[in-house]
């Protein structure tokens, strides 16, 4: 069972949980636990900060927990973290987030992770 944790009201919870399903569906991923949290600038800045080197803020931060192989007990997937005020498109965001969380990296693949963000937000 898919376990998802939202905080903050940007977008209805039944659309974030609706799409991180379909997000982790596409990497085979039908159960765990994870967060998407919706905050300010000034958290999103020191998070930034903190994990990336950069005290800006940003879009979207994705923090993976158990990663892609077998865990012992439900799996915690991990975190998105969400800066509405720094983000175009919320559920793009969303989608965003929760690939990294299933592993995949826009900076290292050749198109794939954003191809397959497009066709999922298409559906």
């Amino acid at each position: 069972m898919l376990e998802v944790d939202v905080l903050g009201t940007a977008l209805p919870e039944d659309d974030v949980r609706r799409l991180c399903a379909l997000a982790l569906a596409s990497a085979g991923i039908e159960d765990g636990h994870l967060a998407v949290a919706f905050v300010d600038a000034e958290r999103i800045a020191a998070l930034n900060a903190e994990h990336r080197g950069r005290a800006e803020p940003t879009d979207v931060l994705s923090f993976p927990v158990d990663g892609t192989g077998e865990a012992i007990g439900e799996r915690e997937i991990g975190d998105v973290v969400i800066c509405p005020e720094h983000t175009e498109d919320l559920g793009e965001a969303v989608v965003h987030g929760v690939l990294h969380l299933t592993g995949m990296d826009h900076e290292s693949d050749h198109g794939e992770m954003l191809a397959l963000q497009r066709e999922i937000l298409s559906w």
